[in-house]
């Protein structure tokens, strides 16, 4: 037991430097980047619905309670990757950008009678873009015209290696948690260059490093009311803490005649924190042929101030400003179908899936809301079959998310969302006669 616990715990940690999340977007330029679909492969095609969920044969790291029920014959691993298309579209002006990453890899095994484990790695927050925008401000001395480029960039993300933790004391009703190492760094910056060579070029880079840790809690309830049906409700809390991180901001203003630079630093101490984040869900189920549910999530941003750079009185300033984030809320509504999960059938066996989900902004920019999301997404659990094995699944499915705003840039995304789960019978007694 020891040697399969370390091999698998290594594999997990071999693939560390691979599971980075591609974004192009420019919102990932606030907070702490784009929030990640912390979800698996059979999660993915409901739109991310199982808070209320528990699968002896997949990992549901979205709700740790829902580790006690796992088969106590298997072992499963469950890794997944994505590809996207991305359109940006603003004031009539589009493009389009394609992005795909290595999602996560995860794990989970019995360790004792009501008691499973699961382990793995998934991002939390994603950092990418590029762009610019020039306009022309005023006349210099002999009539040419000046313009000014502001180029914006930023790369990187955060990402959570976990320990999960899952018991049911009696039955129908379960507990858990998920230990987290939390770690990642951004790089971000503001380049404001002039046409005019007696114009200084100001540049602005803004750079923070986070190794700390989350914690999430999660309980499940089900209660039987028919011999086949049964009702469950789930609920996680994840703890909001600062990150004790510390944000730095670099101005350099460069003469491009001369190229001296005069430059300064400003740093701010334990500038970063997480929000309390809540969740309930619930979810009616028929026996193995359907199950169908709905979650809600709150996150509480508002209660948490953002590093900024402005000038105060004429003086550079970097600090903390609050009324910078909103609360986050979103509702997932999903279900899946499955027409013969024991039986012989192949296409019986395969598992159809659907989801859809709204999302309010936490972001403000400029004091006004960001962009709300809409997405739907659908799927299949495709059973792996063959002579060795038939409790392998792979998980395919198509999403659509829509970040709408009046003021601000559209994005429209088509993704797809692989993913395999192996489910091989580490723990089974073989007789020999």
């Amino acid at each position: 037991m020891k040697k399969i616990l370390v091999a698998s715990f290594v594999s997990v940690l071999s693939l560390a430097s691979f599971a980075q999340s591609g974004t192009n977007s420019p919102y990932s330029q606030y907070g702490l980047g784009v929030l990640s679909d912390q979800t698996s492969g059979f999660n993915r095609g409901m739109n991310g619905l199982g808070v209320a969920f528990h699968e002896s044969n997949q990992v549901n790291f979205l709700n740790p309670a829902s580790y006690a029920y796992v088969d106590s014959l298997s072992m499963i691993f469950d890794a997944g990757i994505s590809g996207q298309i991305t359109n940006f579209e603003e004031k009539g002006t589009k493009i389009n950008a394609n992005n795909a990453s290595f999602e996560y890899v995860v794990a989970s095994f019995r360790l004792a009678k009501r008691f499973g484990v699961s382990f793995g790695l998934l991002p939390f927050t994603n950092i990418g873009y590029s762009y610019s925008n020039s306009a022309n401000i005023g006349s210099a001395t002999g009539g040419s015209v000046i313009s000014y480029v502001n180029t914006y960039s930023g790369t990187g993300g955060l990402h959570q290696i976990y320990l999960g933790l899952g018991w049911s004391p009696f039955k129908g009703f379960s507990i858990g948690v998920n230990g987290s190492y939390l770690w990642g760094d951004y790089e971000r910056s503001v380049i404001n260059s002039y046409s005019d060579n007696y114009v200084n070029t100001l540049s602005k880079y803004y750079t923070a490093s986070v190794k700390n840790y989350k914690v999430d809690f999660g309980m499940q309830y089900s209660a039987k009311i028919a011999s086949k049906d049964e009702l469950t409700i789930g609920a996680t809390y994840s703890l909001g803490h600062n990150l004790k991180a510390d944000p730095e901001c670099l101005v350099i203003s460069k003469n491009p005649q001369t190229s001296v630079a005069d430059s300064a630093v400003f740093k701010i101490s334990n500038g970063l924190e997480l929000p309390d984040m809540y969740a309930v869900g619930l979810a009616y189920t028929h026996g193995t042929k359907w199950k169908v549910g709905a979650d809600y999530s709150l996150q509480t941003w508002s209660k948490i101030k953002a590093p900024t750079y402005q000038m105060v009185n004429n003086t550079p300033s970097y600090f903390l400003a609050g009324n910078m984030y909103n609360d986050r809320h979103k509702v997932t509504v999903g279900g899946e179908f499955c027409p013969a999960a024991t039986g012989r059938n192949f296409f019986g066996r395969i598992r159809y899936r659907i989801g859809a989900s709204y999302a309010t902004p936490y972001l403000k920019i400029n004091g006004i809301d960001g962009p709300k999301e809409y997405s739907v997404s659908a799927g299949f659990g495709v059973p792996i079959m063959n002579r060795i094995n038939n409790r392998s699944m792979l998980n395919i499915s198509a999403q659509w998310v829509r970040q709408a705003s009046k003021q601000f840039i559209t994005e429209n995304t088509f993704r797809i969302n692989i993913g395999i789960t192996f489910n091989e019978r580490w723990f089974a007694k073989w007789k020999v006669e």
